[in-house]
């Protein structure tokens, strides 16, 4: 028994030792798997870390690659403005270039604008005939049996002709030959020696040339059955207007007579009437006011209607074949006596001379103005 009692605490404590151990074991197999599992999971991390630095890199290579393509397409895009900008700055100054030369063109055609506006109202000055004609009473001695207007009308056909003329000044003189080649062999010397009584005169020929003059013919058409009328004010509606002018117009205690149009203009306050018969117009047309019932009594102007017509327009210009201009005279005897003394000298065929056919001469310090007549001027112009 007591050997027994005394092994039995050696047991005892081996026990105790391998349980130390197999706990140890226990721990350092938790530690190892806890290890094992942190390894993996480090390894898993490190491979998503891996993996997520492989696509970081691919990302940037993409990015690297957009940004150049960025930088490429800026660089592009820039260009491409810098192009358009050039080509637009281009345009400009060939627009500006254009715009210049056409200011150019504008300013020589205003100022040939001017130049033909200048000669035109030159030529206008030259052609218009300033005269008044006075008024004048016509007999009508027959009628046209061809007419067939059956008298609505009056007709008439005037001739205007402008008469040429030449201003003479002091110490000049106009002779007109019968025949063109006595006033040729004048104007071939360069100057005549007059002989006055005891005195000698010194004159000069030179050849004329006209102003143009015109001659036309004015076609004159005055109605009897139409009547204008003028000064009428738009006080009511336009048909009312109307009713009321051809109202008017109708009553015979006014002069007037039966209406069969009336033509009125609200705008301007003109018209027309046009009666059935003939006559009525004509009279009316002497009193040269009417009038006429609006809201109130309205006196207007009335008149004939004319019908005016240009024709067969002709001008004449040129230098005159028997007429010559003598200049440079002085004045030192009477303007008749020195004017004799010319005209014989001139008509002596030893002095190349011939028939003088008209002369004038003015003595110093006064102005004539010579008229030729159209047969004369026509034929030699």
């Amino acid at each position: 028994m007591g050997d027994s009692d005394a092994v039995k605490p050696l047991v005892n404590g081996k026990m105790d030792n391998v349980d130390d151990e197999e706990h140890k074991m226990s721990v350092a197999k938790e530690e190892l798997d806890t290890l094992t599992k942190q390894l993996e999971k480090a390894e898993d991390e490190k491979s998503r870390l891996q993996l997520a630095k492989l696509s970081a890199e691919d990302s940037k290579k993409n990015a690297v690659k957009e940004l150049t393509d960025l930088q490429r397409q800026g660089e592009q895009r820039q260009e491409e403005f810098s192009k358009t900008v050039k080509g637009i700055q281009n345009d400009i100054l060939m627009l500006e270039k254009g715009n210049k030369d056409l200011m150019e063109k504008l300013k020589k055609s205003q100022a040939k604008l001017q130049a033909k506006k200048k000669e035109s109202a030159t030529l206008q000055q030259r052609f218009k005939i300033y005269v008044q004609i006075p008024e004048k009473k016509v007999k009508f001695t027959c009628k046209e049996e061809d007419s067939d207007d059956s008298g609505q009308h009056i007709k008439g056909v005037f001739t205007i002709a402008q008469r040429p003329s030449v201003l003479l000044k002091g110490g000049q003189a106009l002779i007109t030959f019968e025949e063109e080649k006595v006033a040729s062999q004048i104007l071939k010397m360069a100057k005549c020696t007059v002989s006055c009584d005891k005195d000698k005169v010194h004159v000069k020929p030179k050849s004329l040339t006209l102003d143009p003059f015109v001659k036309f013919e004015v076609h004159l058409d005055v109605s009897t059955k139409t009547l204008s009328f003028s000064n009428v004010p738009s006080t009511l509606s336009e048909e009312r207007m109307r009713d009321r002018l051809e109202i008017s117009f109708s009553k015979p205690s006014r002069g007037g007579g039966e209406v069969q149009r009336v033509d009125y203009d609200m705008h301007t306050g003109k018209g027309k009437i046009t009666f059935l018969n003939t006559g009525v117009a004509e009279s009316l047309a002497l009193k040269r006011k009417f009038s006429v019932d609006m809201d109130r009594e309205v006196n207007v102007e009335v008149d004939l209607v004319y019908n005016y017509k240009l024709k067969k327009f002709q001008t004449f210009c040129g230098a005159l074949k028997r007429t010559i201009l003598l200049f440079g005279i002085t004045d030192f005897q009477d303007e008749e006596d020195l004017q004799d003394h010319l005209e014989i000298h001139f008509q002596k065929p030893s002095n190349y001379g011939g028939e003088v056919e008209c002369i004038k001469y003015v003595s110093g310090g006064n102005e004539v103005k010579a008229f030729f007549t159209e047969d004369v001027a026509e034929m030699d112009a």
